[in-house]
Parts: C-alpha cells; sequence; structure tokens
C-alpha cells in the first residue's frame, strides 16, 4: 500500500458527511453536497490511478470531471421550479 491509494482512501471518508447532506438537507444545500462529492470522487478516482501506476485510469476521472458539472446543471434545471 502507498500513499495514493492512502490518500484516496482518506478522501473517501469524506463522501459520508455529503451523503448525510444530501439525504437531510434542503435543496440547494444537496446541490452544493452533490457537487462536493463528484469533485471528491474525481479526486479518489485519479489517486487510485496513480496508486495502481495505471495510465489507463485517467480516463474516467477526465470523463467524470466534465459530467459532474452538467449533471449539476440538469438537476438545477429540473428543480429550478421548486422555489429554491
Amino acid at each position: 500500500m502507498n500513499v495514493w491509494l492512502v490518500a484516496a482512501t482518506v478522501l473517501l471518508a469524506g463522501l459520508v458527511p455529503c451523503g448525510w447532506v444530501l439525504l437531510r438537507a434542503q435543496l440547494l444545500d444537496g446541490l452544493v453536497a452533490l457537487e462536493l462529492s463528484s469533485t471528491l470522487v474525481t479526486l479518489v478516482l485519479v489517486l487510485l490511478a496513480e496508486g495502481f501506476h495505471r495510465s489507463s485510469y485517467f480516463t474516467l476521472p477526465l470523463a467524470l470531471s466534465g459530467l459532474g458539472f452538467i449533471g449539476a446543471l440538469v438537476y438545477v434545471r429540473f428543480l429550478g421550479g421548486r422555489g429554491f
């Protein structure tokens, strides 16, 4: 186990508070938690790719970084009429 895998494990623990906020908070706070969890998952995947020394594993975090932002825009579009 190297330092990259340890860092990925530590960042995965940060998803627990994000999930709690997603389940319990209002819509706008949930959107912020969704964006933070998308960023954390992207960083975890980059750290795992570096930890396993596989350059082909970097493709998924690159795609996720763009799709996370687009997903948040779709989320706001469909829930925008509910009065944030």
